[in-house]
């Protein structure tokens, strides 16, 4: 899983590189977000996943390669927590992690600024994973095998709005491709999802 993931991530930024060699112009900004997240459950049949709230901070690297098309490469930092429920027990899941995407992007001018949306895959990777009662990492090893995998690949879409002043609205939602667990994965799978809603500028 590790060398599929790390191939994907190597696609990312050859995608990214090539994009560099044919682009018109590049520019830079920093986005700050809301995150409500939550996990998809399989075989998991007593427990509840429930979004809550957590932020994300980072930057981006906007390629124009035409007025109506651009690469949006970027590097998020995150922190994000769900209600966990089993029967009438609940905890709090809770992660900290980061995040490259790659959007390919359409826009438009419009008003004073321009509409702009897109999708493209990601490659994320948890620093830190824990119950809150428990206050164990999940990404420590028992028996040879962590509980939670601390990769994820997925698919992303971005949309948003940006004022002629380089202020941005954004709005995005993500869904992970690879199981988050590990030691039960033959049992059971547990799929990340995300939505986010920020601000931005770009430089």
């Amino acid at each position: 899983m590790r060398k599929t993931i790390l191939v994907c991530l190597s696609f990312l930024m050859a995608t990214g590189l090539m994009s560099v060699s044919a682009q018109t112009s590049i520019s830079y900004g920093i986005k700050g977000e809301m995150n409500l997240s939550n996990f998809f459950l399989k075989d998991l049949d007593t427990q509840t996943s429930t979004m809550k709230v957590g932020p994300n901070l980072g930057g981006f690297m906007k390629i124009d390669l035409h007025p109506n098309f651009a690469i949006q490469p970027e590097v998020m930092f995150f922190y994000r927590n769900s209600k966990m429920e089993t029967g009438p027990a609940e905890d709090t899941f809770k992660q900290w992690g980061m995040q490259i995407p790659v959007y390919a992007l359409g826009q438009t001018e419009a008003g004073n600024g321009r509409f702009y949306g897109g999708v493209g895959p990601y490659v994320g990777f948890g620093f830190d994973a824990r119950y809150k009662d428990a206050d164990v990492s999940l990404y420590k090893k028992v028996n040879d095998k962590t509980p939670m995998n601390r990769w994820d690949f997925g698919l992303g879409a971005l949309l948003g709005y940006e004022f002629n002043n380089g202020v941005q609205l954004n709005a995005g939602y993500q869904f992970g491709f690879v199981d988050q667990l590990d030691a039960m994965k033959d049992d059971a799978s547990m799929r990340t999802q995300t939505v986010n809603i920020g601000i931005g500028y770009r430089f």
